[in-house]
């Protein structure tokens, strides 16, 4: 320490200031990388993210079946209720916009029935979603009917390139905004 204070002590005033600036310097830098780094984290495990709600469902609504399973009334009450409460977040086909998730992805479509209930009941508020619960049960699971019939429609349909952009699909969306020479 002696000798740091012995080789900057000519310097006088401006010697500490240079050596304020060197070590500011230095930690601007150090946290700038850290932040960069949880970034890159961040944007690589996002769309997994997105969809980690679907693990918290308990064991005990995980098992709960779905009591209008295959009922194509309940299909279609279910389809009426995706429009007026979640298309303007998930989009009028369920592809995902930019409030709301793609139903349409893997998580979603294998998710067992008493999963997607609880998501509905207990909501994802973290990122946006509301809580249901407030729907009556029927209801609720009218919905969950709904989303799995989609199910059967995505096997009958060629897959899915990406996730939408804005609720556009990708090959649209490509097709607006770059031009094939």
């Amino acid at each position: 320490m002696k000798l740091f204070f012995a080789v900057f002590r000519p310097m006088g005033c401006l010697g500490i200031v240079a050596i304020g600036a060197i070590v500011l310097a230095f930690g601007v830098f150090a946290i700038s990388q850290a932040l960069g780094q949880s970034e890159n984290d961040s944007r690589h495990h996002g769309k997994k993210a997105k969809y980690a709600a679907m693990t918290e469902a308990p064991e005990k609504a995980r098992e709960k079946r779905n009591p209008f399973e295959g009922d194509a009334q309940a299909v279609a009450a279910g389809g009426k209720l995706f429009e007026q409460h979640c298309a303007e977040c998930h989009g009028e086909k369920a592809g995902g916009t930019r409030h709301g998730v793609s139903l349409l992805r893997d998580e979603v479509q294998n998710a067992t029935p008493g999963t997607l209930f609880w998501i509905l009941t207990n909501g994802v508020v973290r990122q946006g979603m509301p809580v249901w619960s407030k729907l009556p049960e029927p209801e609720r699971w009218q919905l969950v009917t709904f989303l799995q019939s989609l199910r059967a429609k995505l096997a009958n349909s060629p897959p899915l390139a990406a996730e939408p952009v804005g609720g556009i699909p990708v090959f649209a969306y490509l097709a607006v905004t770059h031009s094939i020479e």
